[in-house]
């Protein structure tokens, strides 16, 4: 069986990240929608379901976890991941609580990511079979 692409949405307020984490998704073979207004992805996401959510967690209403719980009970396949620059222990755990599948604070390294897309996006692959 042929691998599908993987289909990533990326939501974070600050435009930089939005811009470095598409090509680097892209070129990992991921199609990927980027948002930098958290209303509007909460609009694509009530359209479509994507295989990774990947999301800011502090941004103007709707919030990384508004996005990450409407995710989890709209669609409880699709993989959540918080990255931000305020992580906390409570943040963490909340995020993870809510059915985040990892919680990672910024500045972060791109590779760390990458990696961890590879994975998931094997895992998804894998039950596809």
């Amino acid at each position: 069986m042929k691998d599908r692409i993987i289909e990533i949405c990326v939501v974070d307020d600050e435009p930089i990240v939005c811009n470095r984490l598409k090509p680097m998704l892209e070129k990992s073979g991921c199609r990927v929608e980027i948002f930098t207004d958290s209303k509007a992805s909460l609009d694509r996401l009530s359209e479509k379901k994507f295989d990774i959510l990947i999301t800011d967690l502090k941004m103007k209403p709707p919030d990384g976890l508004e996005l990450l719980h409407f995710t989890r009970n709209t669609y409880p396949e699709t993989r959540v991941i918080i990255i931000t620059g305020f992580a906390t222990i409570e943040t963490a755990r909340d995020a993870l609580k809510g059915g985040a599948v990892d919680f990672i604070a910024k500045p972060f390294h791109m590779n760390q990511l990458r990696d961890l897309i590879r994975k998931i996006s094997a895992e998804i692959q894998k039950g596809q079979e």
